[in-house]
């Protein structure tokens, strides 16, 4: 859209950071820009904005990302894929704004090498991970040259498997390496940590980010409150349902949550039957783990929504329901307004 008068939009509801009530926005200029205080009249839309949903965990290659924007998530960290096809997402009209790792990081023999299968064969009931998604790294200076590869093709994270359930895991002298490469290029380090002893592992080594939140061991309170000064981690505590995980995943999002640890709305979404879209599953156990909704799923907020952002219906309803209404919302965009209000 082009920059012209100002085309002023007063939601009836806004969380930025906080509940702010009613508020106006500048939409003029392509980008939904919080507008200074009586900046004249204003159209209105009686719902509630947010900046733009985020799903802290997906994996775009295992399905079809242009369904996410109508269904409320207007952002995604894709979570390991082929380096050159991930950079490639955000070229296909449709996609939510997309961040990604690129290739799984991980020892020689180890998680997901196992749930692989080589270019041109086909993939198994148990295989999921394509290949060239896969990198198995024997040494720090391997570890060196691999995250400057993912880097290299656009990558926001790099994406280390510790899985000791599944195979062998990196020894601490290449984990370490991954994670300060993948620092000195401005790059989070995201750790898919499973198996006892591979979270206090991945927070030894510096890791930025757990991929998903613990679910192999009951964490002690000590390690808990060291994490939650420095780490974030990504929930996915739907997959769990029903197993043997769950409990375990659910008490240790609690604890931290409660010490002040950041915990981010993620869904794994490619790794079995979840929706697609905001998931009311994933968004009522964080509530049950007494997580902050809203900053979990919009972990980075702004005055500055950008052209797309998320809107729900109506007005914010009480803790026992915000679940359930969170995900009404869709995603819209400034031009869309244009549509809607005139």
């Amino acid at each position: 859209m082009p920059v012209g008068p100002q085309k002023l939009v007063r939601f009836a509801e806004c969380w930025l950071g906080s509940w702010l009530g009613p508020t106006t926005f500048d939409a003029s200029s392509g980008s939904l820009v919080l507008a200074p205080r009586g900046a004249g009249p204003a159209q209105t839309m009686a719902g509630t904005v947010f900046g733009g949903f985020t799903d802290s965990h997906v994996h775009l290659g295992l399905i079809d990302g242009t369904k996410l924007p109508g269904a409320g998530i207007a952002a995604v960290d894709d979570l390991g894929w082929i380096p050159d096809v991930a950079r490639d997402w955000s070229r296909i009209p449709g996609m939510p704004a997309i961040r990604f790792a690129g290739a799984f990081l991980t020892a020689p023999g180890g998680y997901p090498s196992d749930r692989s299968w080589a270019p041109g064969g086909y993939p198994s009931d148990r295989s999921w991970a394509p290949g060239g998604s896969v990198v198995e790294i024997g040494s720090p200076q391997q570890a060196v040259d691999a995250v400057a590869a993912q880097r290299g093709a656009g990558a926001s994270f790099v994406k280390i498997a510790l899985n000791s359930v599944a195979g062998p895991v990196l020894d601490d002298d290449t984990l370490r390496a991954i994670v300060t490469a993948a620092h000195a290029r401005g790059v989070t380090a995201v750790a898919h940590a499973e198996g006892p002893g591979q979270t206090r592992r991945a927070f030894d080594a510096g890791v930025d980010r757990l991929a998903h939140a613990p679910f192999s061991e009951a964490l002690p309170d000590s390690l808990l409150s060291a994490m939650a000064g420095r780490m974030s981690w990504v929930s996915t505590l739907d997959i769990h349902r029903g197993g043997s995980n769950a409990e375990a995943a659910m008490d240790n999002v609690r604890r931290f949550a409660l010490l002040g640890g950041d915990v981010r709305y993620g869904t794994d979404l490619g790794n079995g039957a979840l929706p697609a879209g905001i998931n009311p599953r994933e968004l009522g156990a964080l509530a049950e783990c007494t997580v902050d909704l809203v900053r979990a799923i919009t972990p980075e907020p702004s005055s500055d929504f950008g052209p797309r952002f998320s809107y729900a219906p109506g007005l914010p309803t009480d803790r026992d329901d915000l679940a359930a209404w969170l995900a009404t919302s869709f995603v819209l965009g400034t031009s869309d307004l244009e549509e809607t209000l005139s």
